[in-house]
């Protein structure tokens, strides 16, 4: 698999999760295991120190990082992160503008 089909699949499900999770559908767990999920598949993607970052791949890591980093009372009542996110989202599903404060890494 490469960084692209990783990035592409996986932002897909991120946005269904972390949207699941706003509207009560989804417990917390689920958007960890879905973190834990995506740190394991991404030791199997064929990918090179050198090999250069899309703007999607860079939101996609930064959104990961954040449904892992912050709470779940931060997640889903931090109006700040929320609209952050919403906008991160709202670009992976190419319905909106590259965040550029997006910083995301790979592991």
């Amino acid at each position: 698999m490469t960084v692209t089909e990783f990035v592409d699949s996986k932002s897909k499900q991120l946005c269904f999760y972390l949207k699941a999770f706003w509207n009560e559908g989804l417990p917390v767990e689920e958007l960890e295991l879905f973190f834990w999920d995506c740190m394991e598949e991404w030791g199997q993607v064929d990918c090179t120190l050198t090999q250069p970052y899309t703007e999607k791949e860079r939101v996609f890591w930064h959104v990961l990082h954040q449904i892992h980093y912050w709470n779940d009372d931060k997640l889903k009542n931090d109006q700040i992160l929320i609209d952050e996110l919403t906008h991160c989202v709202s670009f992976l599903e190419n319905a909106g503008k590259c965040p550029i404060d997006c910083v995301g890494i790979r592991p």
